[in-house]
């Protein structure tokens, strides 16, 4: 469990893999409609947001394919692992994003999951896809910049 504290944040679980396949245009700070079971599964800092996404149904926003795990110590009153998960955001912002996502093209990707001030919270970006010559291109500029330090800490 590796967990980062800088001003009252404690990190949950990143999206690294966002990074990669998406430009991010814009970022959100939203809620997350949580059962106990899912707060105290996520305090032990398990969860997954590594192939989850946001759509929206009837004018609210929802987390799709998010993974956290069932908490042990909670008998019956456990949730679904796998189960869509309402996003806490104002009117304006959902209006917002659903308007992004209808007519530019783009997607809502979550990229952070953490504890601000106790609560739950859900950075999302709104993303466009990178083409496979665009990951090309970032994989060898950074293999670039890699091997430039490389030969720069041998030399000194």
């Amino acid at each position: 469990m590796k967990t980062i504290k800088s001003s009252g944040q404690k990190i949950i679980c990143l999206n690294r893999k966002a990074s990669f396949n998406y430009y991010f245009k814009e970022f959100f700070e939203a809620g997350i409609v949580l059962r106990g079971s899912e707060v105290k599964s996520l305090r032990d800092g398990k969860a997954s947001i590594a192939d989850s996404y946001a759509l929206d149904k009837n004018g609210e926003i929802y987390l799709i394919n998010s993974h956290i795990p069932l908490y042990k110590q909670s008998s019956y009153n456990n949730h679904d692992p796998k189960g869509d998960r309402k996003l806490l955001l104002n009117k304006k912002e959902i209006n917002s994003l659903i308007g992004k996502i209808n007519q530019e093209g783009l997607t809502i990707v979550p990229t952070k999951l953490y504890f601000y001030k106790g609560k739950a919270k859900i950075e999302l970006a709104v993303a466009k896809g990178k083409k496979l010559y665009d990951k090309r291109l970032v994989k060898k500029k950074k293999d670039w910049r890699r091997e430039q330090a490389r030969i720069l800490s041998r030399n000194k």
